[in-house]
């Protein structure tokens, strides 16, 4: 069973940095792309970034280009996401998920709150 399982979310002010991490089990996660989402309240999901199997590419939405990086590590079945430079705007749920045909898989989502 694939499952992805989100954490490191929480409230940080304006400015702060904050550290996403995605455990996955179920499926050989070094080969597959995987991305992280997010959903804002009152709006719809938006695409943040992927990164491809080997981690040695990376693609980003240009809400979070240069404040934002992604990463992996397959050895530890991990994604993670560094959020820096954080904008109230940045305020979510924040989700990894991975396309292993024919389905989309999400975690459960991990909030993250940008407030002074």
């Amino acid at each position: 069973e694939v499952q992805l399982v989100e954490s490191g979310g929480g409230l940080v002010q304006p400015g702060g940095s904050l550290r996403l991490s995605c455990a996955a089990s179920g499926f050989t996660f070094g080969s597959y792309y995987m991305s992280w989402a997010r959903q804002a309240p009152g709006k719809g999901p938006e695409w943040v970034s992927t990164i491809n199997s080997g981690g040695d590419s990376t693609y980003y939405a240009d809400s979070v280009k240069g404040r934002f990086t992604i990463s992996r590590d397959n050895a530890k079945n991990t994604l993670y996401l560094q959020m820096d430079s954080l904008k109230p705007e940045d305020t979510a749920i924040y989700y990894c998920a991975t396309n292993i045909l024919p389905f989309d898989y999400w975690g459960q989502g991990t909030q993250v709150i940008v407030s002074s």
